[in-house]
């Protein structure tokens, strides 16, 4: 069952999806709830199981600078087990999503320079039952709440 959420608790998931470690009176400053409020809330969210836990995000240009891409494929039905099991197998997939509409799959790829970028799209295209490929070169990343 879905928890159902307010939005003080949308409010303080975003702020928290932003910065992990935003202390809790800040927290409470721009929801514009008591900071005893959002201890509450905050526990509240863990004990229900809507917040799994906290980690580490790594700035991914100082730990890997890389050329990211999205690649929407077009695949024929059949042969969407067998790509998915060759896409498991790329160090350089960082998503797969099936998705509905012109596209069957939307993929996101991390390649060391766009060299190697357009060797690995290459052999994606060629791959039995795919049908298409469309590719976009990610420049910057304006929100990222990575989390979800």
């Amino acid at each position: 069952m879905k928890p159902s959420l307010d939005d003080v608790d949308n409010k303080i998931l975003a702020l928290l999806m932003d910065n992990a470690r935003l202390p809790v009176t800040t927290i409470a400053k721009q929801v514009d709830i008591a900071r005893t409020t959002v201890i509450a809330r905050i526990s509240a969210l863990e004990k229900r199981g809507v917040i799994a836990g906290y980690g580490l995000k790594l700035n991914q240009e100082m730990f890997q600078p890389a050329v990211r891409a999205y690649v929407g494929l077009s695949v024929e039905a059949r042969y969407g087990a067998g790509l998915i099991k060759y896409l498991q197998q790329l160090p350089e997939v960082e998503t797969l999503c099936a998705v509905s509409g012109a596209i069957d799959y939307m993929l996101t790829l991390r390649c060391a320079t766009t060299e190697v970028l357009d060797r690995l799209l290459d052999q994606i295209g060629a791959l039995d039952g795919v049908r298409q490929t469309s590719t976009s070169i990610i420049l910057s990343k304006r929100i990222d709440r990575g989390a979800l």
